[in-house]
């Protein structure tokens, strides 16, 4: 008699057609108890037969993918980031035939990346006119977020919050966004990966855009989502555009890109006018349909028009939550005691545990990274590395050990790459 499917098998197949992506960036775990969740909601304790209602029910696809997707974000995450897109966009404004700048933000969470770029151009003195922003997600959750533009302590993580007492208010313990900022931003819920979305939005006028931010997604794609979404970039950008992704997710494309600032911008300009041929001749997948739920788009609650940009919403790591010095210390010491005795599971729990009371921490996620390395798991190794540059784009030993796996594994390229990048880094910190 053979076991039950794990509730994750039907789940992880649906979630890598649908959205592209890869369940051992999430965790299959993850996967299995959004699942589980899903189904007691629903009052079923048949595996196959829920299987089937998200396979056949767009509704219940969303509610899933609502489970698995955690749109996590705030503002002016990367203060350096957002000061060289300002400086981009004000050099465009300035050759006023070019007006106005378009912008897309992909996937957008919950509206902290491009609200937190409407703010700099806003305080730059830019005219609201002269560009336009567009953002999108695949989590209709988080879109309602950024359009009701209400935010908790939680969105606001930086040291310099001047701008938060410019342009909220604050109502009942609640941070609202001033009017003049939420107008600036239009929001739309998406699909990167649905083909059609491109095409949409270039014959409806709205793209190519002057720059889009797509920040820590490819990390969590598949290797043919990441290369479809590459296409679809390249596809929605201009010629001179500017593409910015997250701190791990240059060296992961594949076309003739090259850096368009300095490291720590993660920003991409092209280095030819078009892709490569092997990127260009990737066979897309079929055409994903727009869900028939029964919940509005956008568009339709805010009475404007719908948006063609598309996004997936990045799993990202839970939020950062203080911790103390000494509980992580303890942790790392036992950790590592454990790892050294080759104890490696019991290593990882400790590892986790520590998250899951005090919130992430780059320290951690290194170490668990070099825990699964040392368990010769090197999908998960290369998960907990990336998670550690996502926290900390300056870690250098993260890069490096990027770079140990892509030689492991026969890609030179991207090895050289990561390497590069802990050199940028290491020359960084000696002139600070």
């Amino acid at each position: 008699m053979t076991a039950d499917p794990p509730p994750a098998i039907a789940a992880e197949a649906l979630l890598r057609r649908w959205i592209g992506l890869d369940p051992g960036t999430v965790g299959h775990a993850a996967i299995r108890r959004a699942v589980r969740k899903r189904m007691g909601a629903l009052g079923l304790n048949d595996v196959d037969a829920y299987a089937r209602l998200a396979e056949s029910e767009p509704l219940e696809r969303d509610l899933l993918v609502e489970e698995v997707v955690v749109a996590e974000s705030w503002f002016f995450r990367d203060p350096q980031v957002y000061g060289f897109v300002r400086r981009f966009i004000c050099d465009r404004v300035a050759v006023r035939e070019r007006l106005p700048v378009r912008v897309l933000s992909v996937p957008c969470a919950a509206g902290e990346e491009p609200y937190s770029l409407a703010i700099s151009l806003l305080d730059a003195g830019v005219d609201p006119a002269a560009f336009v922003i567009d953002a999108s997600d695949i989590s209709r959750a988080a879109i309602d977020r950024a359009i009701a533009g209400r935010y908790t302590t939680n969105a606001f993580r930086t040291s310099d919050l001047g701008f938060r007492d410019r342009w909220f208010r604050t109502e009942q313990g609640v941070a609202v966004l001033d009017p003049v900022v939420r107008e600036s931003v239009r929001f739309a819920w998406g699909n990167l990966l649905d083909e059609s979305f491109t095409s949409s939005a270039l014959a409806a006028g709205r793209a190519p855009y002057d720059v889009v931010f797509c920040r820590n997604l490819l990390i969590y794609l598949t290797s043919a989502a990441r290369a479809d979404v590459e296409r679809a970039l390249d596809a929605l950008l201009k010629p001179d555009g500017l593409l910015v992704l997250g701190a791990a997710e240059p060296p992961i494309m594949k076309g003739n890109w090259v850096p368009a600032g300095e490291g720590a911008v993660f920003a991409l300009r092209r280095g030819s006018p078009t892709l490569p041929p092997q990127l260009r001749t990737i066979p897309r997948r079929p055409p994903v349909s727009e869900p028939r739920s029964t919940i509005g788009t956008a568009a339709t609650r805010t009475g404007t028009e719908p948006q063609a940009a598309a996004a997936i919403a990045a799993p990202a790591p839970p939020p950062a939550a203080p911790f103390t010095q000494p509980a992580l210390q303890l942790t790392l010491r036992r950790a590592n005691e454990l790892a050294n005795e080759r104890r490696f599971a019991e290593a990882i729990e400790v590892c986790v545990d520590y998250q899951r009371t005090a919130g992430p921490a780059s320290e951690v996620y290194f170490l668990m990274g070099m825990v699964h390395q040392s368990a010769a798991d090197l999908d998960a190794a290369e998960d907990c590395f990336h998670k550690t540059l996502y926290l900390d784009a300056g870690h250098a030993e993260a890069c490096l050990a990027l770079a140990l796996l892509a030689g492991q594994r026969g890609d030179a390229r991207l090895a050289e790459l990561y390497r590069r990048a802990a050199a940028r880094v290491v020359a960084r910190r000696g002139n600070g």
